[in-house]
């Protein structure tokens, strides 16, 4: 396997060091990520709340079309770390252009629905009619690159699934960097700004949400037809040619359908709590759209860390299984949680104690300010279940077992979440500060779940992906 790429049993390492090696790149990457995220939030956030709330009010059904094509790349990441592990690179290659020929088949018709519902989404999300239009705009130029984005996701999957977190790192800090670069270019006019007491006049378009989604569409197809040419031009264990054939294979399609299918149906659970929640709170305003959208942004500087070592768990679990070693597995699990819980204990203090300061980043607006910094407070206390949950969740999926995140995520996303929601908004009027508590007892609930589940399971489960891997 080339320099940028290893397989977790290899002995050269402790196992402390391998997961550090692994994820740290996956941590910065959510973090670069999430930090570029933030500055474009507060480049629409600066036009005012209408702005804020015409971009955001779509990202749950934007969010449900990316996981669905994602979710069939859990299968593929899944079943390629457990073939890395167990030295098949043949069948691992194989499934890279099974993984691509998916995503194409069904990203294509993806992004033709969105185009045509561009203005029924937010209709339907209780948008107020004066957002309508915007959103209108972006829904369509953001259709253009969706298929992309899905090749970008799952292409990123299969890197990590082999051991390479380096390279799609490296492509998608790149993408958002391009994406903000664009965002300033393209939704400010022509102005002059001042830069250490110099006047400089600057080029910009003035297009406004459009400018928004014009740069992330073009930044994402860029990124995609990047990770998909070193797919084919890098010498690697995972370089595969045009000559190799793309023609279906329906055994492994099977196999992959049957892994990602309940990570589809999880993501269109979550998804799907993520709409009714943003239509609910819709009903309050669009203050209250633009508070919570910000809050949850800036809270994704803190959560994505956790989701990191949640991915990479995902690789050491599956390819230590794929060496036949499930004590190995269960142990990167739990060192990857020791050292999430040293990370996401900062991240809690930063999102507490600096949530006025952090929320003032993202827009002038007072009141959005003031809601949004309470939002944050409470957010900061379910940071370590979260991750907890983000790493059990890995550890399964590496494992082939797609069905308990589904079932844990359903349960307690719609028995706890929503249907609290519904109760304190509709029927006691509670308000915003509700449906964030309702959201945290629902982490701290599928924290708990998983934890039970995993102890449950795991000796079954390791057994079954031990035989599938010879």
């Amino acid at each position: 396997m080339d320099k940028k790429s290893f397989s977790v049993v290899d002995g050269k390492r402790s196992p402390w060091l391998t997961i550090v090696m692994l994820a740290w790149p996956i941590f910065l990457e959510q973090v670069l990520t999430s930090l570029v995220q933030a500055v474009d939030t507060a480049m629409v956030g600066s036009m005012g709340a209408i702005a804020t709330a015409s971009v955001s009010i779509s990202q749950s059904p934007n969010m449900l079309v990316n996981g669905a094509i994602l979710s069939l790349g859990v299968g593929f990441t899944s079943m390629i770390a457990r073939s890395v592990g167990a030295g098949d690179t043949e069948r691992a290659k194989n499934l890279i252009r099974q993984a691509i020929l998916m995503v194409f088949s069904l990203g294509i018709p993806l992004s033709v629905l969105y185009f045509a519902l561009a203005r029924k989404i937010p209709e339907w999300m209780g948008g107020a009619p004066e957002i309508l239009d915007f959103a209108e705009t972006y829904n369509k130029i953001i259709a253009l690159s969706l298929c992309f984005r899905c090749l970008t996701m799952v292409l990123t999957a299969i890197y990590r699934g082999y051991g390479d977190s380096r390279t799609p790192m490296k492509v998608n800090v790149m993408i958002n960097l391009a994406n903000v670069a664009g965002n300033f270019l393209m939704i400010f006019p022509s102005r002059t700004v001042t830069v250490l007491g110099r006047s400089i006049a600057v080029f910009g378009l003035g297009w406004g949400v459009a400018g928004a989604a014009a740069s992330t569409s073009i930044s994402n197809t860029v990124g995609a037809m990047i990770l998909l040419i070193l797919c084919f031009t890098r010498k690697s264990e995972m370089q595969i040619s045009l000559k190799d054939g793309f023609a279906p294979d329906w055994a492994e399609l099977k196999t992959a359908v049957r892994l990602g299918l309940p990570a589809m149906l999880q993501r269109v659970a979550m998804s799907g709590s993520h709409i009714v929640v943003m239509s609910t709170i819709a009903t309050l305003g669009t203050v209250a759209v633009a508070a919570q959208s910000l809050s949850g942004t800036a809270e994704s500087l803190s959560f994505m860390p956790g989701f990191a070592f949640g991915t990479a768990v995902t690789t050491l679990y599956g390819q230590s299984l794929g060496a036949r070693r499930p004590d190995m597995a269960h142990d990167f699990l739990f060192r990857t949680i020791k050292l999430g819980t040293v990370v996401m204990a900062c991240m809690t203090c930063v999102l507490f104690f600096g949530s006025a300061q952090i929320m003032g980043i993202f827009t002038p607006d007072a009141e959005v300010i003031a809601y949004g910094s309470v939002l944050l407070k409470i957010l900061a206390v379910i940071q370590i279940p979260q991750m907890i949950a983000f790493c059990i969740s890995g550890a399964l999926q590496g494992a082939g077992d797609t069905k308990t995140p589904l079932y844990v995520t359903f349960t307690s996303m719609w028995g706890v979440r929503i249907l609290g929601i519904l109760i304190c908004v509709h029927i006691f009027h509670m308000g915003l500060y509700s449906v964030c508590v309702c959201m945290c007892t629902d982490n701290v609930i599928r924290c708990v779940l998983f934890l039970i589940q995993y102890f449950r399971k795991r000796e079954i489960l390791a057994e079954r992906a031990m035989n599938a891997a010879k």
